[in-house]
């Protein structure tokens, strides 16, 4: 038996042989035992010594168990067991002697294009003229962190590091009001890691040209990398085609570009919306002013006493009357995860089409249209660490087809006279002029760094992050915390008896820790729970439990000393 490290050519790769165990030799397993390759380098016994061993909740230790999160006061320890056997390597040394001087970085990078790095690397950290000596040395993202315990990640993927990650998002350095800044604004907007900024410069140093329309070689470019995201965002969210694929400017302009070409040829006076009580504002007030053009009526699903949604009425409401269900697959109020799969099929069953606001999920799990049997289902590319104005509407291709066009002009047309005008199929249909191309180019690069890393590897890390940080949170004098749901994304929602969660916001401020406080565009479901504002937390992949520690301290300092709220 053999494996290949993947290259960005399919057809180049550097085969490793296997263990007398069987067991595959690949990157992850590389990676997973590079405490001894450290041993078998000159001058790798001191380095491991020397880096300092940072425990990461859930990491796989000696032992078979897992180390407990990092010391509080607030949160009890305890040892989870491992299971699965560990490959059983003779000599790994030997073996590692004999595999990494055949291994050249020539083999890890594409001499045309940037490709997306090892994490812990970036486009300007690779080597962009292979005959210069830097170009052969290999470079491995894993030694670069030595003696760091790290969550397994799934098969193909490195050893899931929030550490190196973290050097990714150079924003992360940054230092506010003379300390480390804390993100935790996500589900507002994402940082963005290198890849993207990079990528982005690459475009307009390199392919900058509107697309389609020419023959020269910068219009073939750009035309390429735009085309070649809109594959990269079909692959990452597992639709049957890339014409399944429509860029917009966000999740907010693809529901109303479904409100308003889909909603005015198929919901007629009479007929019903149904969305839930959990919905962002952009996925309401769409429907509102298409009910009223149309003298349809918007329906309510409600939710329970956690903030899920009452899959009981939701089945109630559905009726013939019903034609389009609109529902979030994340709340970005309560990080409530609603059970989409069993909506969609419900309201299929009563013949409604489906659309999910995936805005809150892309970035924390991994997503199948296919799967779910979505008919229509948007994000925004800010807050899965893509740029900002750019975002997707994914539609089955059988239903976007059937849809007329929402806008006019260039691009989106195949003839036009005085008399009449041809339109063209699906994507470039909903593409009326030119489009945010490099913003677009920068969203697959994104969704490619996400690819890398594993969505499955980052919804367990973020799973543990939230547990971690909902118990540190409880022990607050008087916090509570607005959604309950047993099934969650890294969302805390939380109000502090006696002080104003725009009071709250500030004073973390004063400390470097971002978070947003106010409605969050959801007035419905706050008011659901008799909440007018709330202070939000919102976690991400890069976030730890070093960052959580500090937003606890700062709530702990702030209700016992009540006033440094209202400085």
């Amino acid at each position: 038996m053999s494996t290949q490290i993947p290259t960005d050519d399919p057809t180049r790769g550097v085969t490793l042989a296997t263990s007398p165990a069987g067991a595959l030799l690949e990157a992850a397993t590389l990676a997973r035992w590079a405490n001894e390759l450290f041993s078998a380098v000159p001058g790798g016994e001191a380095s491991r010594a020397a880096a300092p061993s940072v425990p990461i909740p859930g990491a796989p230790v000696a032992g078979g168990s897992m180390p407990s999160p990092p010391s509080a006061p607030w949160l009890p320890t305890a040892d989870t067991a491992v299971t699965g056997a560990t490959p059983d390597f003779q000599s790994f040394a030997a073996l590692v002697h004999a595999v990494l001087p055949r291994l050249d970085a020539r083999d890890l990078t594409h001499p045309a294009l940037p490709s997306v790095p090892l994490v812990g690397q970036s486009f300007a950290a690779q080597p962009t003229n292979l005959d210069t000596a830097s170009a052969r040395a290999p470079a491995f993202y894993f030694l670069q962190d030595r003696g760091i315990p790290s969550l397994p990640r799934g098969h193909g993927h490195p050893a899931f590091d929030v550490h190196s990650i973290r050097r990714d998002f150079p924003i992360l350095a940054t230092q506010v009001h003379g300390r480390p800044l804390v993100w935790f604004d996500n589900a507002a907007t994402t940082q963005k890691p290198n890849v993207v900024i990079d990528r982005l410069s690459y475009f307009y140093r390199n392919e900058n040209s509107n697309i389609h329309r020419a023959a020269h070689e910068l219009a073939a470019r750009a035309t390429d990398a735009y085309e070649g995201a809109r594959r990269q965002v079909q692959r990452f969210l597992g639709a049957a085609s890339a014409d399944e694929i429509v860029f917009v400017r966000g999740a907010t302009e693809a529901i109303n570009l479904v409100a308003q070409s889909w909603g005015r040829k198929y919901v007629s006076a009479g007929d019903e919306i149904l969305v839930s009580h959990l919905e962002h504002h952009a996925n309401i007030v769409p429907w509102q002013m298409l009910a009223l053009e149309r003298g349809a009526h918007l329906r309510v699903a409600p939710v329970d006493s956690s903030g899920q949604l009452r899959l009981d009425e939701f089945q109630r409401l559905l009726t013939e009357h019903t034609k389009i269900v609109s529902i979030a697959h994340v709340s970005n109020a309560l990080g409530t995860v609603t059970p989409v799969k069993e909506v969609i099929e419900l309201a299929h069953r009563a013949g409604a089409t489906v659309l999910i606001d995936g805005a809150q999920s892309v970035s924390h799990m991994p997503i199948d249209v296919k799967a779910l049997g979505a008919d229509f289902f948007v994000l925004s590319g800010h807050k899965v660490f893509g740029p900002t104005g750019i975002g997707v509407l994914y539609g089955r291709q059988s239903v976007l087809e059937e849809m007329p066009p929402w806008q006019g002009g260039g691009n989106m047309i195949e003839d036009v006279t005085f008399e009449r005008s041809l339109y063209q199929h699906p994507p470039t249909r909903f593409e009326a002029g030119t489009g945010n191309i490099a913003d677009a180019v920068g969203l697959g690069a994104a969704l490619e760094y996400l690819t890398t890393i594993g969505m499955p590897n980052i919804e367990r890390y973020e799973a543990q992050l939230l547990s971690y940080a909902t118990e540190g949170l409880l022990t607050v004098p008087g916090l509570k915390i607005i959604g309950t749901a047993a099934h969650k994304a890294s969302v805390l929602s939380f109000v502090i008896e006696g002080l104003e969660p725009t009071a709250i916001g500030s004073a973390l401020n004063q400390e470097g820790i971002a978070v947003r406080a106010g409605h969050h565009c959801a007035q419905p479901i706050l008011r659901r729970f008799g909440h007018e504002s709330t202070v939000r937390a919102s976690l991400a992949l890069y976030n730890t439990c070093e960052e959580v520690d500090a937003l606890i301290h700062a709530l702990h300092q702030l209700t016992a000393s009540p006033t440094k709220a209202y400085r």
